[in-house]
């Protein structure tokens, strides 16, 4: 993935902060910045969670299939090779 050069405005004491934060970090002010960026974006797919809660333990119990596995996943393989041509 390519890089872009991007211009912003942004307060100067909370960009000089910014800075020295990240350098405290041991990154750049750019590597910091597309990081925070990622996070949030990451934490925008979860937005339905509320906060501290998790994902209930799935409750349920294995079944056994009628008949072999391995026919019913050919049966679909050629259907879909068929619908592919």
């Amino acid at each position: 993935m390519g890089k872009i050069r991007v211009s912003i405005y942004i307060d100067e004491d909370l960009w000089r902060e910014f800075r020295r934060y990240a350098a405290e970090k041991g990154l750049s002010a750019s590597e910091l910045l597309e990081e925070l960026i990622r996070e949030e974006l990451m934490t925008g797919l979860n937005s339905s969670i509320p906060e501290g809660e998790d994902y209930p333990e799935p409750n349920f119990d294995p079944i056994k299939p009628r008949e072999p596995v391995s026919d019913f996943v050919r049966e679909m393989r050629d259907e879909r090779d068929s619908n592919l041509l």
